[in-house]
């Protein structure tokens, strides 16, 4: 799986339950592909290519470990703490990504 079809898919899956009374600009930073970000604003996302100039939150990974997170199949806390996944800003944003987008690949 690329970006543009992770991204796809969380595009199918947002939760805006989950989102609501969240503001935040999730930015994705990728060794392997394009970078995206997400704009949340309470309940509503807002998904584009490249790059944002005002984040809430960078997360700098592979797709694969970003997949993983997404999907459950990988600890984002031990990708965090063996370097495979680095946040910067609001890092406890990052861990609202299995709520807000609740896929399985």
């Amino acid at each position: 799986m690329n970006a543009a079809e992770l991204f796809a898919k969380m595009d199918e899956c947002f939760n805006a339950e989950a989102a609501s009374g969240i503001n935040a600009v999730f930015q994705y930073n990728f060794s392997d592909d394009d970078n995206y970000y997400v704009v949340i604003e309470d309940g509503t996302k807002d998904i584009q290519k490249g790059d944002h100039d005002s984040p809430t939150v960078t997360i700098s990974t592979d797709v694969a470990t970003l997949v993983g997170t997404v999907d459950g199949s990988v600890n984002g806390m031990q990708a965090f703490m063996s370097g495979k996944l680095k946040a910067s800003g609001n890092v406890i944003l990052a861990q609202k990504m299995q709520a807000l987008f609740p896929i399985s690949v």
